[in-house]
């Protein structure tokens, strides 16, 4: 998987690429938690990303979890519809912010 990130003030802007598993998600969680401590709003671009497991989604969840203690926000854009139907499939569409 492919990680691009992208910091303008304190959001910063993950657009990610290939596979998020559980081979892929400790990249992840490393992306997010080598950015600065004020980074409060997250923005993770979906539109590439092909496939999501468990581990994935825990990332997520972790993120959202660390954007709320911060006073921001976790945005999830452009999921295709294998990955939008996970989170249908796991009721996280109802937690999660998501744009198409």
């Amino acid at each position: 998987m492919e990680i691009t990130t992208t910091l303008d003030g304190t959001t910063a802007t993950l657009a990610l690429e290939g596979k998020l598993s559980v081979a892929t998600s400790p990249d992840l969680e490393a992306a997010i938690s080598g950015l600065p401590e004020d980074t409060t709003n997250f923005i993770i671009d979906l539109a590439k990303l092909d496939y999501i497991s468990s581990a994935g989604l825990r990332v997520l969840v972790s993120t959202e979890k660390l954007a709320s203690r911060r006073g921001g926000s976790m945005r999830l854009l452009h999921p295709n519809d294998e990955v939008s139907e996970v989170f249908d499939m796991t009721g996280l569409a109802d937690v999660f912010t998501i744009e198409a």
